[in-house]
């Protein structure tokens, strides 16, 4: 008989904020905000924020004028810290449970099978003391017999309303007490439940995790959905959900941004294009992918005077590639049919379609003749990792990319702590 699987869900506690307090132990107990590009909105709030009524994707414009008088600290969004601090997360965590499912950049499933219900609790104090004791970072650990009660179990370490020391373990609850704790959850703290399925539940009397648990489900599946009827089973403890370990695929995978200032000129937008496609790449062969077109647009900001300008355009590859010099110069190409002088672009973007894993085409008698330099590529490309991983990121990068006047608004950025030996300080 296969013994059912017992989830830990190990979340990061307000992650972004956590990796700026690693650095800077001044922001400790101080409000702090975590902007998105171009510094528009909250991305992350610490507690603090938290408590003042700092709402998720807050316009920083609403908060600057008080943000001084209430004591808040804004910093602009260091994606290349948190993603390297949340690869060590991954990596430490592979080691402390059989089995692991990344879900998200702060938080993955770990597999508790093999623990003993008495012994639950305290491997997931461990965890907590080992996160913090060789990364500095705060974590807290649900435990269920599902995926979703795992989940649930992680708000209620976090919150308080349940569980020991950060940790709550929902899989020894028998079911009078389990659904008496849910009947106290609000039923948009549920994951998968957002704030309008939420708002529709309540118009049909389900304001409540329990309420959702109890519903017939039949009813759940034709009045809602097969995805809702799943949380639903799973709230009952009853398992819906299984491992997905395995890396999928994406159909698509962009990468764009807003400028910090409009940009006329057609050398600009090359500039960034060929950041965004160097990104893309790296990207690409992080996760062992190729791709075989490529996409451009354009946008320009439909709120300014004049004609709302948002074109696109793509090219299929001869040979589905990973390496940032074919990506560039097929974006840029897109881009000069595209441009049109007198235009105020705000944002562009690169668009990489039918990516398939690496190590898994053939070519054909047609385009054998483009494989050396495709060779050559791919040797150039790891050669160009291994320098920006031993260095820090962007140490070598193709030159177009470097010109200036494109860039995000990013006056609050702190320095790329643990991924370039520039950013280190000196004691």
């Amino acid at each position: 008989m296969t013994q059912p699987t017992i989830w830990a869900l190990v979340d990061c506690n307000n992650f972004y904020v956590s990796c700026e307090r690693l650095f800077n132990p001044k922001l400790e107990g101080r409000p702090v905000v975590v902007l998105s590009n171009n510094d528009g909105c909250v991305v992350a709030r610490s507690n603090e924020a938290k408590a003042l009524g700092v709402h998720m994707g807050q316009p920083w414009f609403e908060l600057e004028p008080s943000a001084a008088q209430l004591g808040i600290v804004a910093l602009s969004s260091n994606y290349t810290l948190y993603g390297d601090l949340s690869n060590r997360v991954m990596a430490l965590l592979a080691t402390l449970a059989p089995r692991q499912e990344v879900y998200s950049i702060d938080e993955c499933f770990l597999d508790f099978s093999l623990f003993p219900p008495e012994a639950r609790i305290a491997h997931g104090k461990r965890i907590r003391r080992e996160i913090r004791r060789q990364l500095g970072l705060p974590v807290c650990v649900g435990i269920g017999p599902t995926k979703t009660l795992a989940k649930l179990a992680n708000a209620c370490a976090k919150k308080g309303w349940a569980g020991e020391g950060g940790v709550c373990d929902l899989s020894t609850w028998g079911n009078a007490a389990r659904d008496a704790l849910l009947n106290t959850i609000p039923v948009d703290e549920v994951w998968g439940v957002g704030k309008r399925l939420a708002r529709q539940l309540a118009a049909v009397g389900i304001t409540t995790a329990g309420a959702l648990a109890a519903a017939d489900p039949t009813w759940v599946r034709r009045r809602f959905s097969v995805v809702l009827a799943r949380t639903a089973q799973e709230l009952r403890g009853e398992p819906a959900l299984e491992w997905a370990e395995a890396p999928i695929v994406q159909k698509q995978l962009v990468v764009s941004r807003s400028f910090g200032t409009r940009v006329t000129s057609l050398e600009t937008l090359g500039s960034a294009l060929t950041a965004f496609a160097t990104a893309a790449s790296e990207k690409l062969r992080a996760h062992g992918w190729l791709a075989r077109e490529v996409g451009c647009f354009l946008e320009t900001n439909p709120f300014d005077p004049g004609h709302y300008y948002h074109p696109f355009s793509s090219e299929p590859l001869p040979l589905p590639c990973d390496d940032a010099i074919t990506l560039a110069k097929t974006a840029n190409r897109l881009a000069a049919r595209l441009f049109r002088p007198g235009y105020r672009y705000k944002k562009a973007g690169v668009v990489l379609f039918e990516l398939i894993p690496n190590g898994t085409w053939q070519p054909d008698l047609f385009t054998a003749e483009l494989l050396p330099r495709w060779a050559e590529r791919q040797q150039t490309m790891a050669a160009l990792d291994a320098i920006n991983r031993r260095f820090g990121r962007n140490t070598v990068t193709l030159a177009a990319a470097y010109q200036r006047g494109w860039q995000m608004r990013q006056t609050r950025r702190s320095p790329n702590y643990t991924t370039d030996w520039r950013a280190l300080p000196v004691v």
